[in-house]
């Protein structure tokens, strides 16, 4: 069963319209949209099913339901919610440094652990990220560049291009730099500090919290200048949480899914039919564990597409 979700748009500070004119997408107003959470189950936020049989359906009653393993596969972990969080991201500007608590000392600060990887899906001139620590950053060098208010002078920076990806363990300090476009997948958290914001102000014209205490108990310090991900590596990224493949098909293929995972579809370049059902680029679908054998081709030409598993 091949199940849509609707998505849900996110106006952030940093955000922009990006998705409308990379990808066409209709979205709300004229505000600016950072975060598109293309499969989310939170208490805060909840997928809902697009068409079809299951339609109005949010993602938790799936999960909940009878069916969890049918639908998201044996392997499906016994947790309360979906455990995986997908989103599209606008940098239109800079996000702010930050990093997520690793899990060892996550419930001890009252917050969620977060690994997640980020595939650049496009990019303006300049676009960079920030992620890990440079060489010989100690903690106390750290912590004076924090009072000195230049701590980004401590991040590793990385130019970007499309196709470039990167994985983010829980500790890894990172910010998303201006001009690009990112595909996330990551651990169900929203639990971040921050540890700068370029003194910009939120949306409410208010500075935004900052989480230094929390921030320095988090940082792995000897996380430094980590490397962007093998582009021809297979699988491109692959921990506990989440195995991410990126494939190119240029003719129809035959997908054989096994019980015990779904998979989750995204198309980075051209058009996928699944099942008969044509997937744009820029889409995310996900195609339930029980489904059996499911046609994928191209459609007028080659097709650059990631799948998300157990």
């Amino acid at each position: 069963m091949l199940i849509r979700f609707v998505p849900i748009y996110m106006e952030r500070v940093w955000g922009g319209r990006r998705l409308t004119e990379v990808y066409g997408r209709t979205l709300p107003s004229s505000k600016p949209i950072g975060e598109s959470w293309e499969m989310v189950d939170r208490p805060e936020a909840q997928s809902v099913v697009m068409d079809g049989s299951l339609h109005g359906k949010t993602l938790h009653e799936l999960w909940a339901s009878p069916e969890r393993k049918k639908i998201f596969g044996t392997a499906a972990p016994d947790a309360e919610r979906f455990p995986i969080l997908i989103k599209m991201l606008d940098a239109t500007d800079k996000l702010s440094l930050q990093v997520h608590p690793p899990a060892a000392i996550a419930p001890s600060m009252k917050g969620e652990p977060k690994t997640e990887m980020w595939f650049i899906t496009a990019t303006q001139p300049g676009a960079d990220l920030f992620v890990g620590l440079k060489k010989g950053v100690s903690r106390a060098a750290f912590a004076e560049a924090v009072d000195k208010g230049v701590v980004a002078d401590c991040f590793h920076r990385i130019e970007t291009k499309p196709g470039d990806c990167m994985f983010l363990p829980s500790g890894r300090v990172h910010a998303i730099g201006a001009g690009n476009l990112i595909a996330e997948i990551q651990q169900n958290s929203d639990t971040t500090y921050r540890v700068y914001d370029w003194d910009r102000v939120g949306l409410d014209g208010k500075p935004r919290e900052l989480h230094l205490d929390a921030s320095m108990r988090s940082i792995d310090f000897n996380d430094c200048e980590p490397s962007l991900q093998q582009p021809d590596a297979d699988p491109l990224v692959s921990c506990e949480f989440f195995t991410t493949r990126r494939k190119k098909i240029e003719s129809a293929e035959m997908l054989q899914p096994s019980p015990e995972s779904f998979t989750l579809f995204f198309v980075h370049g051209g058009t996928l039919s699944i099942g008969g059902e044509t997937v744009n680029r820029g889409e995310w679908v996900f195609l339930s564990a029980d489904s059996g054998d499911t046609s994928v081709e191209p459609v007028n030409g080659t097709c650059d597409m990631l799948t998300v598993r157990w």
